[in-house]
């Protein structure tokens, strides 16, 4: 007997955005989840101009804060910084498995659709970028999406091993290898010393200059200095970090083809190994992260020491172990009928993240840069974290209110009707009115 032919394929042009009785709750769950730890983290560190502090200044800060502030310092280093970054990039790649899914059930190739969508998600953050922040993550996850496309048809064990090539040991070497080019071009140890502290100077003065312009001057002011910033000091940072994401987006990527979370009651087991595992090694790598801090702080190590890129995989164990406890943890808190009701109130963030995120820029400039409140540099560890948390409770309401009128948060809606070349139907369809039952 003949085969079946196969599915024609789907042209783009019938191609629709995920209905939301197609969408699975517990990835907006976690999704809204991540987006509340990212806000804080950027808000902690970028907002609040932490991450703008030369050493000394850090130093100073450091030495005055109250107990509370030094303890919420401490905390966010082992608990958040880095963690929800990995879980929100974990779940892009589990985004791709999803679409992936989809368009094969369709018929669709997955390729032109896929890259239409990653080209707009550029655009979305080039703006972003040049127009409000440095930090911009979104032009990023966009170039390193169409990568995600060599891995589409790799084995399971590749993809594995591609992860943990990815996460720890290309940044290391990227990492290392200047510093080694450095020793050998120098003469040895002294010559690297001296260039990092030739860097550190020149780092310390892009800080000054930025700061002061965050500080005190206009929007335009701050978009000419956010541009110098970005092009001079932190993009040339950012090539560990790519590799150390895109594995992040195979393990999202592997865990979506396994089927992990569409089908969770299936694999209790393996999310309660996964809380055992990643509670013993990312609590061992955050306590060392903790005790080299804190060694650091203290002037007990110098902060410029060559070989502390070493420690580079510690910190990599640590962001994605402690990511996996709070992933595997609520995968299996949401298995609970009541817990699963708590949850459930950031799904709406999550099926709006793009907008959130966006948003929470917007709201960051206005209430921390001189142009709007001027909190800059004025907040603590501890209030800086409380007002961020106020604000996204604001942003949790906000997403329930709107995705009861509308299907799509605004800059979704934006996102998709210029992936799929039209308008998409923005208002929600009115609900079902039961037929009249009458008697005679």
């Amino acid at each position: 007997m003949s085969q079946p032919p196969p599915p024609l394929p789907v042209p783009l042009s019938e191609a629709r955005p995920v209905d939301a009785s197609e969408r699975l709750a517990l990835l907006d769950v976690l999704r809204g989840f991540a987006l509340c730890g990212v806000f804080v983290s950027n808000v902690f560190m970028w907002f609040s101009g932490r991450a703008y502090l030369t050493r000394p200044q850090m130093e100073a800060a450091m030495a005055s804060a109250s107990w509370l502030d030094t303890a919420v310092s401490y905390g966010a280093g082992a608990l958040v910084f880095g963690k929800f970054i990995t879980i929100f990039s974990f779940l892009f790649g589990l985004g791709f498995s999803v679409q992936m899914i989809r368009a094969e059930a369709r018929g669709a190739a997955i390729a032109p659709l896929y890259m239409r969508r990653l080209c707009v998600m550029f655009l979305i953050g080039i703006t972003h970028l040049l127009g409000l922040w440095l930090g911009d993550i979104l032009t990023t996850y966009a170039t390193l999406g169409f990568a995600l496309l060599l891995f589409r048809k790799r084995a399971d064990k590749t993809l594995l091993i591609w992860a943990a090539v990815l996460i720890v040991v290309l940044p290391l070497v990227m990492a290392g290898v200047p510093k080694l080019v450095q020793m050998i071009q120098s003469g040895g140890a002294e010559g690297v010393a001296e260039a990092a502290k030739a860097a550190m100077e020149r780092s310390n003065q892009a800080r000054t200059e930025v700061l002061e312009a965050f500080t005190h001057g206009t929007y335009f002011e701050v978009v000419r200095a956010n541009a110098r910033y970005y092009f001079g000091q932190f993009v040339q940072n950012m090539v560990p970090l790519l590799f150390a994401l895109l594995g992040r987006f195979l393990l999202g990527f592997l865990a979506g083809r396994r089927r992990l979370f569409h089908d969770a009651p299936q694999h209790l087991a393996f999310f309660r190994k996964l809380l055992g595992w990643s509670l013993a090694i990312g609590g061992l790598a955050a306590g060392a992260g903790l005790v080299l801090q804190y060694m650091m702080r203290n002037k007990m190590i110098d902060p410029q020491a060559p070989w502390l890129f070493l420690t580079l995989p510690v910190r990599q164990l640590n962001e994605v172990g402690v990511a996996a406890v709070y992933v595997s943890g609520l995968v299996l808190l949401f298995q609970r009928e009541a817990w699963q009701r708590r949850l459930l109130v950031l799904a709406p963030v999550g099926r709006m993240a793009l907008t959130n995120y966006l948003s929470q820029t917007v709201i960051s400039l206005f209430v921390y840069y001189g142009f709007g409140l001027g909190l800059i540099g004025k907040v603590g560890p501890a209030a800086s974290i409380g007002l961020t948390l106020a604000i996204f409770c604001v942003q949790v309401v906000f997403s329930h209110w709107w995705l009861a009128r509308f299907r799509f948060g605004p800059a979704e809606w934006v996102w998709r009707s210029l992936t799929y070349g039209k308008a998409q139907p923005m208002r929600q369809p009115p609900a079902p009115v039961a037929a009249a039952v009458t008697t005679a």
